[in-house]
């Protein structure tokens, strides 16, 4: 087991990782790379996320300094998003880890069924 003193930087790594590596946040920094700037609207259409749920999101990726809030005091008021360039250098690994996840989703619902089966068959 890895202690401080072998890995001084782990907990702040796992720290990073458990915001940018969650769900919504990996399918917002997905939206914004392929699409652009958006409004707030435009990402819970595209990504079907509760308004909560995607505020919180925004909030985290923003104080991360992944992503741009822009207000424009219009009527009625604006507010898009985009990504920073730290974001925009997170684009590459985050759709990497999208495109596996599509390319493998035959195999991973092959292999939890095949799991329940297994598991079902122990109970029986």
């Amino acid at each position: 087991m890895l202690d401080s003193q072998q890995c001084p930087d782990c907990q702040r790594i796992n720290e990073v990782l458990s915001r940018v590596g969650d769900r919504w946040s990996v399918l917002v920094i997905i939206s914004l790379a392929r699409y652009g700037t958006l409004r707030f609207n435009e990402l819970k259409r595209n990504l079907s996320i509760s308004q909560r749920m995607l505020s919180l999101t925004l909030k985290e990726l923003e104080r991360d300094g992944l992503v741009n809030r822009t207000y424009h005091p219009t009527i009625p008021p604006k507010v898009e998003y985009n990504l920073t360039p730290m974001g925009q250098s997170f684009r590459e690994p985050v759709s990497a880890l999208g495109y596996w996840a599509l390319d493998n989703l035959a195999a991973i619902d092959a292999a939890r069924a095949d799991y329940d089966a297994a598991a079902a068959e122990k109970q029986s």
